[in-house]
This record gives C-alpha cells, structure tokens and sequence, in this order.
C-alpha cells in the first residue's frame, strides 16, 4: 500500500468536515435570509434566495453522503491492511498515523518516545519501501 493510500481516510474526513461546516454556513444564511412581502412586484427576474440555498444545502449534503461512504469503506480497507502487518509496533505506528490522523510528534510520544516522530517517520518509510 503507497503513503497516498494511506492518507485517503485523513483526507476524506476532512473533506468532511469542510462539507459540514459548508451546509452549517448555508443553512444559517437561509435562516437569515427574509422575503419582502410588499403586494406589489418590484423586479423583472425571479429570485428566490432559500430556494437556491435548499438546492445547495441538497447537493452538499448527497455529497456529504458520498464522502461518508467513502470514508467507511477506506477506513475499512486501510484497517485490514494494518491488521495484516506481522510487526506490532509498525501495526500501531500505522493505526496511530492514518487510522487516529496522529501528527509524528504524537504517535512518537503515544509509543512512550519524547522525539520528534522522526524515528517512527523513518520506520514507517523503511517499512512502505520493503512491503
């Protein structure tokens, strides 16, 4: 498996997240969004604001749908393939990393190493290399 295999679940959450926080910015500016009811028409076009953002809050959120399944299912192969590594500490330097979205400096000192992760980064790319 390549590093950007591995990455594929940090980033889909967050694409998540960046969705999420979309539709919470969309569905707020609907709220705010108000008609003017005069009784007399006063525009040529047909703008009608919450309707877009409806269409909009919709699209999202069938993609949000889609990024979500993604996420299961990769999150699902990349743990079956860490579950597959006979080294211990490389299953948790790789749970750590990708699974949990650990920087180095945090699966360093979650491994007990006060470090940098630059030993747990040099062992991680030793490992991808040789597998």
């Amino acid at each position: 498996m390549t590093k950007k295999e591995l990455s594929q679940v940090y980033f889909l959450k967050r694409e998540i997240r960046q969705l999420e926080q979309r539709i919470k910015e969309l569905e707020t500016a609907a709220m705010l969004c108000t008609s003017k009811i005069t009784g007399v028409p006063n525009g040529t076009g047909i703008n009608d604001k919450i309707g877009n953002y409806a269409a909009q809050i919709a699209d999202l959120k069938s993609l949000l749908a889609l990024n979500l399944r993604k996420c299961v299912y990769e999150f699902n192969r990349l743990d079956k393939f860490i579950q597959s590594v006979d080294d211990s500490e490389m299953r948790t330097i790789l749970t750590l990393r990708y699974l949990q979205g650990f920087s180095w400096q945090k699966v360093a000192r979650s491994m007990g190493n006060l470090g940098d992760g630059s030993t747990e980064r040099k062992k991680h790319n030793r490992f991808l290399k040789l597998s």
